[in-house]
């Protein structure tokens, strides 16, 4: 899906505890990992025991942190004591601008103690958070919801972290997975709907890691050891894991974002039980069964509908080909803000084969169209490259509803679907034919409790109460 079609989705967050180990540099290699789920900015906290460290700028993960500032982190007191426990996260903002205050991980202080928190997901009653805050006289620092966040845990009432953050999930509404730091202490989260994923892993020599992916626990060099569940909160420090499940959460309250499986997380990761890949797979086949097509070939958008273009072509009996060649210097388009930019990323990531396709007619699987304005150029591309006919199929349903749970859709108007017929689509981008994946095909390949997926911006039933209108710079200017 490259195109400002986006969704643009939120951040990745990681957290480790493993005194001795190089915890800055697993936290490093974690976001490179996860670098797919934000590109504006990127940040690293550590502690050594006693007090906290902070690295963060905007930029990619790489830009961001050279060996320099890692060594920095690993000894970062006068004594060059190493830290015991790190976080880090990766961004694309949601709410609040893209400058240096609402980069994370955040700081706040309480009486119980320093924290430094990333987050995953949004506040839908953030703004109405802050106004209470602000009332009892805490400051603020920055635009972004997670600010709101990281002081309503440190003003919360309760002797430990944990009752804290569960004080917290008793008022925050919205999705909020995020790792929290403290100077003696882990603390990682997801909220009692559990919209965001989180997993939990287990580092040779004894330590801990979590990830919003397990792919990124692989590069961390951590064996996965489960999913963190809705409403959960760990605390990992010296004595080990401790689990407390807020009394908020309820299975029949949990809602995962199904569109981490269509999309958002990478193929090789493990949610919920299910390998991406083979749920994107499935997707595929069942589109192919769903809306056939009379084609000589199936060809993907790279990198994100290649599982599914694959199970298409198996399930259709077609070969399936590499018809667009992507560059590998181009970030994902849909993280850029700005239209111009994504636009320019966008003619510079693909290169059709002319002699692959000419006289050929082609399917092309894409995994959404959420405003279309890359699907046309695209489908022009492969007409200037000589294919006879280009039939577009989409490995999801048709995007409705904007998302309200952290990842920025764009308001309901400029959702291609929201305004247009199925036909109007299909005019809008050239195609010859357009088919998008049911609901239920969709559920159904991605496996497990069907009931327990929030599939809002498909059907537009959001499972907890969300704005009329959410603008992700709402808090800006306050």
């Amino acid at each position: 899906m490259y195109e400002s079609h986006g969704p643009r989705e939120e951040c990745g967050v990681v957290g480790i505890w493993a005194p001795g180990a190089a915890v800055s540099r697993m936290a490093y290699v974690g976001l490179h990992a996860l670098q797919h789920r934000g590109q504006e900015s990127a940040g690293i906290a550590v502690t050594d025991g006693s007090q906290l460290s902070l690295h963060k700028r905007l930029g990619l993960v790489s830009s961001v942190f050279d060996e320099e500032t890692l060594i920095r982190l690993e000894g970062h007191d006068e004594a060059g004591r190493p830290p015991m426990g790190a976080i880090g996260h990766t961004r694309y903002s949601t709410t609040g601008s893209n400058t240096l205050p609402n980069v994370q991980p955040v700081y706040a202080r309480s009486d119980i103690g320093e924290l430094m928190l990333g987050h995953n997901g949004n506040l839908t009653n953030a703004s109405w958070l802050r106004d209470e805050l602000t009332e009892q006289g805490i400051e603020f620092g920055s635009a972004s919801d997670t600010e709101v966040l990281a002081r309503l845990i440190a003003h919360a009432p309760g002797r430990t972290w944990a009752q804290r953050v569960d004080h917290a999930f008793h008022r925050a509404i919205g999705a909020f997975t995020f790792t929290m730091l403290t100077e003696t202490a882990l603390v990682a989260a997801r909220d009692p709907i559990g919209f965001r994923p989180l997993a939990l892993g287990r580092l040779p020599g004894g330590g801990w890691a979590v990830a919003s992916e397990s792919a990124a626990l692989d590069a961390m060099g951590a064996r996965f050891v489960r999913d963190v569940a809705a409403g959960e909160v760990l605390t990992i420090d010296d004595d080990g894991v401790r689990s407390h499940t807020s009394t908020r959460a309820t299975p029949e309250r949990e809602k995962l974002c199904s569109f981490e499986f269509v999309y958002l997380a990478r193929p090789d990761s493990v949610i919920d039980g299910r390998l991406l890949y083979e749920a994107r797979l499935e997707m595929g086949r069942r589109l192919a069964r769903e809306h056939p097509a009379d084609a000589d070939l199936v060809i993907a958008v790279p990198d994100s509908a290649i599982p599914a273009a694959i199970g298409y072509a198996e399930e259709a009996g077609l070969p399936y080909r590499e018809g667009l060649i992507k560059s590998r210097y181009v970030g994902r388009t849909f993280i850029q803000p700005a239209q111009r930019s994504r636009d320019e990323a966008v003619r510079m990531k693909f290169n059709p084969l002319p002699e692959l396709l000419s006289g050929k007619r082609v399917v092309v699987v894409d995994d959404s169209i959420v405003r279309g304005t890359t699907t046309g150029p695209i489908v022009q591309m492969l007409r200037r490259a000589g294919a006879a006919e280009i039939h577009v199929r989409i490995h999801s349903p048709q995007m409705r509803h904007p998302c309200y749970m952290g990842v920025d859709t764009g308001r309901r108007e400029e959702l291609i679907a929201a305004t247009h017929s199925l036909e109007g689509i299909r005019a809008a981008i050239g195609a010859d034919t357009l088919g998008y994946l049911s609901k239920e095909a969709m559920l159904e390949a991605i496996g497990g409790r069907t009931d327990a997926r929030c599939s809002a911006c498909f059907d537009g039933v959001y499972p907890t109460d969300v704005p009329l209108e959410l603008d992700k710079l709402g808090l800006e200017g306050r």
